[in-house]
């Protein structure tokens, strides 16, 4: 069976830095991957790579067998929380409609099938009380809900989150979550899901791969999310501490804490 994803000896470098290196692993259709790590370890342009919109400085990697281009319709994208001009000129189920046709220009129209998918989704994300109202005039977890439901329209084989929860109160982090994990386990997307915070997702994740210094490590979240591995990989004492369910990662760096403040 083709991986959704494979990286094979992966790099990225920018001049004499290397953000990280010697990335290699497949992602298999349905499972779910944490990325974690502190700001500026390489979490976003890990993503940029599966996007097509930053190159690798080595190593290669591919997308169901091909290699990796912009504008794949098998990948969806939740980009990080951005607020929308309030003078957009879109209704919230036109920005999920564009999800099902947004190669084409202008808003079109849209089949039978298609509106009822749109309807669907703005069921799921809790967006049918605001569907005809612009986009630009919602609040920043009203869009964010949208953005998912757009990434989820076509179905991805391949969805790529970065931050999808952030502006999300603890009730629509959960809707969220589950639709996203429902699109690997019902529909079989593999899930590339970037987060500052592993508690919301973590009953949910296969693996973990988790950036830091330059270095990573990948595998189950047992094996990853532990005192000694973490410690090994900041170069610096790291305790990880499990409590009531919740991991905490306590360690003199200051980012990349698991736990809401």
């Amino acid at each position: 069976m083709t991986a959704a994803l494979s990286l094979n000896q992966a790099a990225v470098s920018f001049g004499a830095r290397t953000l990280w290196s010697e990335v290699s692993f497949a992602l298999q259709a349905g499972e779910f991957l944490a990325v974690l790590g502190p700001n500026g370890a390489g979490k976003s342009t890990f993503l940029k790579v599966l996007l097509g919109l930053q190159r690798l400085s080595s190593g290669s990697a591919e997308v169901l067998g091909a290699r990796v281009r912009r504008g794949s319709s098998q990948v969806g994208y939740i980009p990080q929380h951005y607020n929308l001009e309030a003078e957009t000129p879109l209704r919230a189920r036109d920005l999920v409609g564009l999800g099902l046709q947004g190669h084409r220009y202008g808003i079109p129209w849209t089949s039978r099938k298609a509106r009822l998918r749109i309807e669907e989704l703005l069921d799921l994300v809790g967006a049918q009380g605001y569907a005809d109202r612009p986009v630009g005039l919602l609040s920043g977890g009203e869009q964010q809900r949208l953005r998912a439901a757009q990434a989820l329209a076509g179905n991805p084989a391949l969805l790529l989150c970065d931050e999808p929860l952030h502006s999300l109160d603890l009730h629509h982090q959960r809707a969220i979550t589950e639709l996203i994990r429902s699109q690997a386990v019902e529909r079989g997307s593999a899930v590339v899901f970037v987060t500052h915070e592993i508690n919301p997702v973590i009953e949910h994740v296969d693996r973990v791969l988790y950036f830091a210094r330059g270095d990573h490590r990948i595998g189950p979240v047992h094996e990853v999310m532990r005192s000694e591995v973490l410690s090994e990989l900041y170069q610096s004492p790291v305790e990880v501490i499990e409590h009531k369910g919740r991991l905490v990662v306590m360690g003199e760096h200051s980012e990349g804490e698991h736990h809401n403040d």
